[in-house]
């Protein structure tokens, strides 16, 4: 259900900037770490409210064509898994490195954009 404004996401941007403009710079020790921790999280979970359904849709559609077939994310994945580890797509290393690779960049995107600057 969608809510008229703010969205989530414009809540959620509020109460990390309150966090990091007023309670992290007015605090000391284990106070001011929690609240950038805080902050962080609730960083995380704006980017995966706004970025997730996309780019979990786009990681089921390289699943897919990688294996040859439908199924829930979760499922393609653990089957992915199941067939680096049995080596039954070692014919396929270059699909799968980019797989990997693309997956990996999209965990970052939410988790921590900053760790792709580098």
């Amino acid at each position: 259900m969608t809510q008229d404004r703010p969205t989530a996401s414009e809540l959620l941007e509020a109460v990390r900037e309150f966090l990091e403009r007023d309670v992290v710079p007015d605090t000391e020790g284990r106070l001011s770490f929690h609240a950038r921790v805080a902050a962080n999280v609730v960083g995380i979970v704006q980017r995966e409210i706004e970025q997730a359904p996309a780019l979990d849709a786009a990681e089921h559609e390289r699943l897919r064509a990688l294996l040859g077939h439908d199924g829930t994310l979760a499922d393609l994945g653990a089957e992915l898994a199941r067939r680096i580890r049995d080596e039954s797509l070692d014919d396929r290393r270059t699909e799968v490195l980019a797989h990997v690779r693309e997956t990996v960049r999209a965990k970052l995107l939410v988790a921590n954009p900053r760790y792709l600057e580098a």
